[in-house]
């Protein structure tokens, strides 16, 4: 009997022939699933080059360290020159010394954002102060990158009380004021670094620098990081349980190993995004304590200590607040959208939700 007889009955027990037979041609193509293999950072730089809002962010901050970086040493005034007879000059306006030069056949460079009390191009000292924010805030993040992830992953990978005395610490570190530790090594530090950057060759940055600054990169090793130090911690509580930390113990490697090739390295998504995400964090920061007058020491700007100097002549010049203040405002919200994009595009829980 042939066997489309018995598919013709829907309530015949007997088997039904032509499932057993074999798959067409068409039936098999549309079993292929075609996917190219992509690694965890390719697929995360594809994700994050889709976010327009970030690379655009991306571009800025780009043009933001040419700015900074760059265009000064083409520039034609120093952010320390001070021009007699330009004091107070508006934008794009010159001084009668410079208009008769300019009557004489010379070619002078406009001020393009006019100039300070002292006759200091605004232009220029907003490039330097700019280059002086964007150094402090990567490096500031770089020294929080380094301990927060080491701390976290020591007291997240050993647990039990290790894991609870550190966190601890890390608790009452939060309780400490960090302006008044600033305060307190600025008195504290003064007369050591002056007296080490005058008798001893080598040390003569540190005037350049400042006390000020100096102490802020110490209160960011010492109380920044602790934020760090939890994010980086809870990465490890979930790790150290996978099979491949399990397979490198029996395998005999040593703690330091797993923690530095193992847990720190699958944490490295992670890593980035907190790190670029603290850079406009450190930025405000040392912005706000140079307004207050705690950051970087005359004559070297800083884009706070820069508002701080246009308080006075607001009503005259308003200018030279807003110069600075826009400056600050774009590169902590520039710095904020690429933390973003990478965060969405290297955060497994974001990229599961979407799929």
């Amino acid at each position: 009997m042939d066997y489309k007889e018995y598919k013709k009955n829907p309530l015949s027990f007997q088997p039904d022939f032509s499932d057993f037979l074999p798959a067409t041609e068409q039936e098999r193509q549309n079993m292929i699933v075609m996917r190219e293999s992509v690694s965890f950072w390719k697929d995360g730089f594809r994700r994050f080059r889709k976010n327009k809002l970030a690379m655009a962010s991306l571009v800025v901050i780009i043009l933001i360290m040419i700015f900074a970086f760059v265009i000064p040493f083409f520039y034609p005034y120093s952010y320390e020159q001070q021009i007699r007879g330009s004091e107070n000059l508006g934008i794009m306006e010159y001084s009668e010394q410079e208009l008769e030069r300019i009557e004489a056949g010379e070619k002078v460079f406009p001020h393009l954002l006019g100039t300070d009390s002292l006759g200091r191009d605004l232009m220029i000292r907003i490039m330097a102060g700019s280059r002086i924010s964007l150094l402090v805030g990567i490096v500031a993040s770089a020294i929080i990158l380094v301990i927060g992830s080491l701390y976290g992953s020591i007291a997240g990978y050993f647990g039990g009380r290790v894991d609870m005395i550190m966190m601890r610490i890390v608790d009452i570190i939060y309780t400490v004021p960090d302006i008044l530790v600033i305060i307190l090594l600025s008195v504290t530090l003064k007369y050591p670094l002056k007296d080490l950057s005058d008798n001893v060759k080598g040390f003569g940055w540190i005037n350049t620098i400042g006390i000020g600054l100096i102490s802020i990169f110490i209160v960011f090793s010492l109380l920044y990081w602790v934020g760090m130090a939890r994010i980086v911690r809870s990465q490890v509580l979930m790790l150290k349980e996978q099979e491949f930390v399990t397979a490198a113990k029996a395998l005999g490697a040593s703690d330091s190993r797993i923690i530095r090739k193992h847990l720190l390295t699958n944490s490295i998504g992670t890593l980035i995004v907190t790190t670029t995400l603290q850079i406009p964090s450190s930025i405000f920061t040392e912005s706000f304590l140079s307004f207050l007058g705690l950051g970087v020491s005359a004559p070297m700007p800083s884009l706070g200590s820069l508002a701080s100097q246009a308080i006075g002549g607001i009503s005259s010049y308003p200018h030279r607040l807003m110069a600075p203040a826009v400056m600050i405002s774009l590169i902590i919200l520039s710095f904020n959208l690429l933390g973003d994009g990478l965060r969405d595009a290297f955060d497994p829980r974001l990229k599961n939700q979407e799929g």
